[in-house]
């Protein structure tokens, strides 16, 4: 009885377990059932979409960069194609030891090594970097010969960025560059972050950053359907990128190269201007530098050579390089006086080669001029006119009608990096300086602001804006070197929109005033050696400018100073005067006297311009060493003058 007992306990079990397992493989395949369910139908859109995406992938397509052209369709930015041969970090096994086993396949200099050290600090692991540009088809046959070797390198056909021309105009232009760190992170917070995909290089400087929108183009894009392991299978869909539009220059590159040619080994700076629109014809700043050297990442010895270079020949000095203006300054001066009425022009000031004011005496002329009235005082530089005029009219009422002018403002040029310079005012010095006992300006201090000295410091663009305005009859243009955009697709060109010209107000009267003082200057006064015999007629004004400041009693004696202490050279002009079609301001750094230095180099920048003639190769010479005055030797046509083109 017991034994029948235990054997139906025991059935009894074995079929709640049964009944238990069958429980639990029910719900087993319910919670299959419900997990089909949702994968097939309520996520079945999420799922598809994700598993098209492990198919395929988006490869971006980077456009052609756009050309840069000057005003006469000489090329002075390009592409052209090459092999370059570009390790990934993240997938090669020992970087150091890759880059010397592809020493034994293709020449890798040391400043390759370098520069691709530089690299890797600047970019992420997974970016694919250069080790060698410019491979040949010699190089990329035994490189694809061993190929199997190198893990993560690999050779790519990529665009590279040239400048014809090398180092001419190179400020104006710029360069394009590797996409830094900080940059990246800047495209990737702008709306225009998908456009960079793929993207390696920017402008760092000049056209090439300013007008970066235009010359970029717009990425496309190729849809590939993959394999599990990630390599192509085929194309499934192509949306090709579209070329940056081409960037044509007011720019007259010849004319740019000849002036660079005409400053030698000085330094300074030049800009030309349109007067009737605002177009810079050229924006010199020497030294120069070759912008080639940044396309490929500059090595360490080049980057040192510009970097800490006394001259410095990174800095843009048309734009960033702020100088006294000197005596190039009278002239506005003079309209000044006559607009705000401090002075009737036909008033004669004794100038006896001094001024005292507040127990100081200022320098003139040695010996004075005698009587001076206000074409006197601007043909032959009298500092005593000047002088006496700055106290007259008091530091802030100077400040006030200087400034419309353009002096000490941003110009609104169409480059970046310019700078404001220095126009004093009794509320800038309040701003400008911590100690109580400095704020104030003191009476003295405006003397010397009349002779452009003193706390004055402008760009030769500010000044040449200015001569413009004295040449058009008193109307201001936004200066800029971007003349039109050709597109790459129609073709069309489309001309870059400027602001209109604001006119100042100024009565055509005192105009006339001051333009025929300045005509005086090139016909008898301090220009006329450089502009004799010229076929058309010119105004303009000599200038010379301190580098460094002088105690009260020290007489300046260039031969006792330093090169780079020595005075400035400076000229600011405009032709022909009838009708002005260029104006022109420049200085040359510590060559002294204006007309010495200076005024020759605009006597030849009138003659291209206006008489199609580029200097003989002697000119040329005599002018680089401060050593001419009117044109020697025999000029030779504009058109006849070959550009050096690099291969």
């Amino acid at each position: 009885m017991d034994e029948l007992r235990n054997a139906q306990a025991d059935v009894g079990r074995f079929r709640l377990r049964l009944a238990a397992v069958g429980a639990l493989v029910l719900v087993a395949f319910a919670l299959i059932a419900w997990r089909l369910y949702v994968l097939q139908v309520v996520r079945y859109d999420d799922l598809a979409e994700q598993a098209e995406s492990n198919r395929t992938a988006v490869v971006p397509i980077v456009p052609m960069r756009g050309e840069i052209l000057d005003r006469n369709g000489v090329v002075l930015a390009t592409n052209y194609s090459a092999y370059t041969l570009e390790i990934t970090p993240s997938r090669a096994l020992d970087v150091d030891a890759t880059i010397a086993a592809l020493s034994t396949i293709v020449e890798i200099q040391p400043r390759d090594k370098r520069r691709f050290k530089r690299l890797m600090d600047e970019s992420r692991r997974f970016d694919s970097l250069p080790i060698r540009t410019r491979l040949t088809d010699e190089e990329v046959a035994r490189f694809a010969a061993q190929h199997w070797r190198f893990p993560g390198v690999e050779i790519k056909a990529r665009l590279f960025r040239t400048y014809p021309l090398g180092e001419i105009g190179s400020h104006a232009i710029g360069y394009i560059g590797r996409i830094n760190q900080k940059e990246k992170e800047r495209i990737e917070d702008t709306d225009d972050a998908a456009n960079y995909r793929g993207t390696d290089y920017v402008g760092k400087l000049g056209v090439e950053q300013s007008y970066e929108a235009t010359l970029h183009g717009q990425t496309g894009v190729e849809l590939l359907e993959t394999s599990a392991g990630g390599y192509a299978v085929r194309r499934l869909e192509n949306h090709p990128a579209t070329p940056g539009g081409t960037v044509i220059l007011s720019i007259d590159i010849k004319l740019q190269k000849m002036v660079e040619d005409l400053y030698g080994d000085r330094r300074g700076a030049l800009v030309a201007l349109d007067p009737r629109s605002g177009e810079v014809l050229a924006l010199v700043s020497k030294p120069t530098f070759d912008p080639n050297l940044f396309v490929e990442g500059i090595d360490q010895e080049s980057w040192q050579a510009l970097n800490e270079s006394i001259d410095k020949p990174l800095l843009n000095r048309a734009l960033r390089g702020t100088y006294p203006p000197g005596s190039t300054y009278k002239p506005f001066m003079a309209l000044a006086a006559l607009q705000l009425g401090k002075r009737d022009p036909r008033l004669v000031i004794n100038d006896p080669g001094y001024f005292n004011f507040g127990g100081r005496t200022f320098r003139s002329h040695e010996g004075g001029l005698g009587g001076v009235d206000m074409t006197r005082a601007i043909q032959y530089s009298s500092n005593t006119y000047f002088y006496s005029l700055a106290v007259d009219m008091g530091v802030n009422a100077i400040h006030d009608f200087m400034a419309p002018l353009g002096f000490g403002q941003l110009t609104g040029i169409d480059l970046g990096g310019e700078v404001r310079g220095i126009l004093p005012s009794t509320e800038w010095k309040k701003n400008a300086y911590k100690r109580a006992e400095m704020k104030k300006w003191f009476p003295g201090e405006t003397v010397s602001l009349g002779i452009g000295q003193g706390y004055n410091s402008f760009t030769m663009l500010q000044l040449a804006l200015a001569e413009s305005v004295l040449a058009n009859g008193g109307t201001r243009y936004t200066p800029h070197v971007a003349r039109s955009v050709r597109d790459a697709v129609t073709g069309a060109v489309t001309p870059v929109p400027m602001p209109a010209g604001e006119a100042l107000g100024f009565r055509p009267r005192d105009l006339d005033i001051v333009r025929s003082a300045l005509a005086a200057v090139n016909q008898a006064g301090t220009g006329r050696r450089i502009f004799a015999g010229a076929p058309y007629s010119s105004a303009g004004k000599t200038g010379t400018a301190q580098a460094v400041s002088l105690g009260r009693n020290v007489r300046y004696n260039a031969r006792l100073m330093e090169e780079h202490q020595r005075d400035h050279s400076l000229f600011a002009a405009f032709a022909p005067l009838e009708d002005p079609q260029i104006a022109v301001a420049l200085i040359v750094e510590n060559a002294g006297f204006g007309a010495a230095a200076a005024a020759p180099i605009v006597r030849r920048v009138f003659d291209y311009w206006l008489l199609g003639q580029y200097p003989s190769e002697e000119d040329i010479a005599a002018v680089a060493r401060g050593q001419a005055t009117v044109p020697i030797g025999t000029p030779r046509r504009v058109d006849e003058v070959e550009l050096p083109v690099r291969p």
